[in-house]
């Protein structure tokens, strides 16, 4: 790790060895060479031996975490050089290191004490990641709002792994042995919080959006392609390893529901690019809590084939979450990095600027947004195929299936017109700055990570059969009577052809019209005006069009603030309104409690004077009222 301080070219090297290591350990398992890797030490640290296992459900996660930890070293190489960045770009490359290597430590660890240990050293890596432009107040703003919060969720889970030892003889062991022991039901609840802090799940996202919209963009791909996706693998983990309450699979399924349409709600009425992609990705978080909240629901009803179906489909989404979403938040740096700006009403006229960013960010918007022939669809199908499922075998969730496959229905929809708004306001149109119309493309360095993540949703799309045998296999981990060697019961065979054919129908397509754009010398110029004399760039529709789409169905939640002034005089200068869409939760929920605990707060800090006669009262007062308490209790 102290590589990275001076010697950027040896550290990005021994990164990717690293990386690729973990990747090839992590397939080893996937692909069935070996059940598990499990290493048990005899010495011991903070008093506990260590204890390493790495299964099926654990090389899913850490194979991602490869890839990603890979890509963004690659792409911050010349995204946050030391060129540009000479005062952080080297404690930059170390945090990023301690980010992977604790993240690893978290997803192999069996041990809770050691869990905790590589649980809390990523977050502070990550919070330093966050906040390597600490020059700036929102960013610091961002990086604390990030850490009060993850540590609200850490308290969680210290309290969960505490009882959870205390109820088996004190053992910090972790393990399938966890299932058999009687009551340890009730900590589940810990541990949704704990991890539904860090997963970003709804309404315990509120970091979330400040944290991914303000950190340095290869940062905010691993935040969202994989810090939450650690929130998602303790819940995976641990609602394996646990006996469950019966009404996990109901709250956990109604929490990604929610999450998922109120999150892209949110996301379609931004104007900061990053901060749109941050909200898109509580969407995709909901609809990964959906899957997973389903097969808790169906474990628990002894119904396998819905159940089995809606695992696969959250499990093979956090694959393909982690790739899209860094591919989106890779293109929007790039974008950030020519221009200097996230505002998406400052954007514009990029595509012949920058056209290989522009068609990778197009490529990653095809995918977040569930659509054919890429790999979104493909996860997001396999979870609707196990509501439909669950729809038709009139089991105790038939009522509620249809219902929350509407609502995803409804924010996929939302997440199409996200980036569709997204796309065409960055972009397409007329630039509308001059740093947007001098605007380059992004170097190798950075189009490379980009290039490789765009193939692999473009290759899992094409060929999901193929992953079948993989999710199967972290399924049978998961639950051992869910374990399953035949074809896949979904038709991804046959969903795989389509795919193709509907590739080559794309491409095709294109290439035609490549052709004869070619053939008849098409020319590019704005759009006719009507023989306006004097066209500018604002002359174009604004992401306040879109949203106000938006504001007028979710304008109950969404709140949006409006300040408007108006023209005066008989010859008006100038008239503008600015809209804002406030943190709700936070500001709305969250604020208001926090304020008022200040307020307490303050009040109290009235009685630390300095007085030493006053604290020596202090005790004899408590002391008074301790003894009066024994003497009650004495006395029953």
């Amino acid at each position: 790790m102290a590589l990275g301080l001076r010697r950027p070219r040896l550290w990005l090297g021994l990164t990717l060895v690293a990386t690729a290591a973990g990747l090839a350990a992590a397939l080893v398992v996937l692909l069935g060479g070996v059940p598990a890797w499990e290493w048990r030490g005899e010495f011991l640290i903070g008093g506990e031996k260590p204890h390493l296992l790495l299964d099926a459900i654990s090389a899913l996660f850490l194979a991602l975490l490869s890839v990603l930890g890979g890509a963004g070293a690659a792409y911050s190489r010349d995204y946050w050089s030391d060129t540009d960045y000479p005062k952080s770009a080297g404690r930059g490359r170390l945090w990023w290191s301690a980010l992977v290597l604790m993240m690893g430590l978290v997803l192999t660890s069996a041990n809770g004490l050691h869990f905790l240990f590589g649980w809390e050293l990523f977050t502070v890596a990550a919070y330093f990641l966050i906040t390597l432009e600490n020059r700036r107040r929102r960013v610091r703003s961002a990086g604390w709002l990030y850490l009060a919060a993850s540590h609200v969720g850490t308290l969680c889970l210290f309290a969960f792994f505490a009882l959870v030892a205390e109820r088996t003889s004190g053992s910090w062991d972790l393990g399938p042995h966890l299932r058999a022991q009687a009551g340890l039901a009730p900590l589940f609840w810990l541990a949704l919080v704990g991890f539904g802090v860090k997963a970003g799940m709804f309404p315990l996202h509120v970091w979330l959006p400040s944290a991914h919209a303000n950190a340095p963009s290869h940062v905010s791909a691993m935040l969202s392609g994989m810090a939450l996706k650690m929130g998602i693998y303790g819940l995976v983990r641990f609602s394996g390893w646990l006996p469950l309450p019966p009404q996990a699979g109901w709250v956990v399924i109604g929490l990604g529901a929610v999450g998922a349409l109120f999150g892209i709600a949110f996301a379609f009425a931004q104007n900061d690019f990053k901060r749109l992609l941050a909200y898109c990705s509580v969407e995709n978080i909901g609809v990964i809590l959906v899957g997973l909240g389903g097969a808790m629901l169906a474990a628990a009803h002894g119904d396998i084939a819905w159940g089995r179906l809606a695992l696969a489909g959250a499990l093979l989404h956090i694959w393909n979450h982690g790739l899209f979403k860094a591919l989106l938040f890779f293109g929007a740096g790039s974008v950030l990095h020519a221009t200097g700006t996230r505002e998406m009403s400052r954007l514009g006229g990029l595509w012949h600027r920058m056209p290989w960013t522009a068609g990778l960010f197009t490529l990653g918007a095809v995918a977040v947004s569930g659509l054919p022939p890429l790999n979104g669809f493909v996860s997001e199908w396999l979870v609707y195929l196990g509501l439909f499922e669950a729809g038709i075998t009139h089991g105790p969730a038939a009522w509620a299936a249809m219902p929350v496959a509407i609502v995803l229905g409804m924010a996929g929809a939302l997440a199409l017109a996200s980036f569709v708004k997204a796309g065409t306001l960055v972009f397409c149109g007329a630039p509308r700055t001059k740093r947007v119309a001098h605007a380059h493309e992004a170097g190798p360095w950075m189009l490379g990570p980009m290039l490789a993540l765009a193939g692999a949703c473009v290759t899992i799309g094409l060929a999901p059969a193929y992953l079948w045998p993989v999710v199967a296999r972290v399924c049978a981990t998961w639950n051992p009577a869910w374990a399953f060697t035949g074809p896949a019961p979904a038709p991804l065979a046959t969903l795989g052809a389509v795919h193709v054919a509907l590739a080559v129908l794309a491409l095709a397509a294109a290439a035609g019209l490549w052709w004869r754009a070619r053939a008849n010398g098409l020319r590019h110029g704005l759009t006719w005006d009507c023989g306006y004399a004097a066209p500018t760039a604002r002359m174009q529709y604004t992401g306040g069009s879109f949203a106000g789409i938006a504001a007028g169905w979710f304008g109950w939640l969404l709140q949006t603030e409006a300040s408007l002034h108006r023209p005066r005089g008989l010859l008006p200068e100038r008239a503008h309104r600015v809209e804002r869409v406030p943190e709700t939760v936070l500001e709305r929920l969250i604020g208001p409690v926090a304020a008022g605990a200040l307020r307490v707060s303050t009040a109290v800090r009235r009685l630390q004077h300095g007085r030493l006669q006053a604290y020596i009262l202090y005790l004899v007062v408590g002391l008074a009222a301790l003894g009066v308490l024994v003497f009650l209790e004495g006395t029953q």
